[in-house]
């Protein structure tokens, strides 16, 4: 993988890491409107995660880079992401487009950082489904439009 610095929003934190990683997977969007991606067909995604945090853990990270991947690469290489139950082909929010993707990829690796002591933050996911095509998710604090 080529190394990439991606631009993540202004924060306070005392550290910020960057995992990237890739998976394989196939979807389809199941809406007549998408053209040809309502055909089942696949992708190699490039995912890029952004934690941050004030604090470290018991063995000295921010969070382990290896579980950052694992969360994502296990559950979602070589596999067909509608097949997923966080996907839904009823629900546009749960179709899995780049946007849901990001957003859902972002939300596996929040769940787990509320369970570190610590308590890091995803600042943003940044992923690449083709090689001109990306999405980058960041939640939006409370009060932001």
């Amino acid at each position: 993988m080529m190394q990439q610095i991606y631009p993540t929003p202004p924060h306070s934190y005392t550290y910020e890491l960057h995992k990237d990683f890739h998976f394989a997977a196939a979807h389809y969007v199941p809406s007549t409107e998408a053209g040809v991606c309502q055909y089942t067909h696949g992708h190699t995604y490039f995912v890029d995660v952004a934690v941050a945090g004030n604090e470290l853990n018991q063995q000295g990270f921010l969070v382990n880079f290896k579980i950052i991947k694992d969360l994502i690469h296990k559950r979602f290489d070589h596999t067909v992401l509608n097949d997923d139950e966080i996907f839904s082909d009823t629900d546009p929010n749960g179709f899995p487009t780049s946007e849901v993707v990001a957003r859902k990829v972002y939300e596996m690796i929040q769940d787990y950082l509320n369970t570190c002591e610590n308590k890091p933050v995803c600042l943003q996911v940044f992923l690449r489904e083709t090689p001109t095509s990306y999405c980058v998710y960041r939640p939006r604090k409370a009060g932001e439009c």
